[in-house]
């Protein structure tokens, strides 16, 4: 699932995903459970909103590394094609 990642086109952070999700851009979200839900709440409702699919993943370095960055991500979004 997150090997889908490295390829996909994407944004990543909470400010570039929520303007992802809100233009409809967005075909699926990543959030990390380890973020703080201050930070993740907005997108999940935002996303329930939008009807667009989010995926939980254990931690914030799990999906910085399926970014192929070298920090941790809180929010990955997938850009439609």
């Amino acid at each position: 699932m997150l090997s889908q990642l490295t390829a996909a086109a994407k944004v990543v952070g909470v400010k570039q995903s929520r303007k992802a999700i809100r233009d409809g851009k967005a075909a699926r979200v990543y959030v990390a459970l380890d973020a703080e839900q201050r930070v993740l709440r907005p997108i999940c409702d935002l996303c329930r909103e939008m009807n667009v699919p989010v995926e939980e993943v254990a931690t914030m370095a799990e999906l910085g590394l399926a970014c192929q960055i070298d920090v941790g991500a809180a929010v990955v979004t997938v850009l439609a094609e």
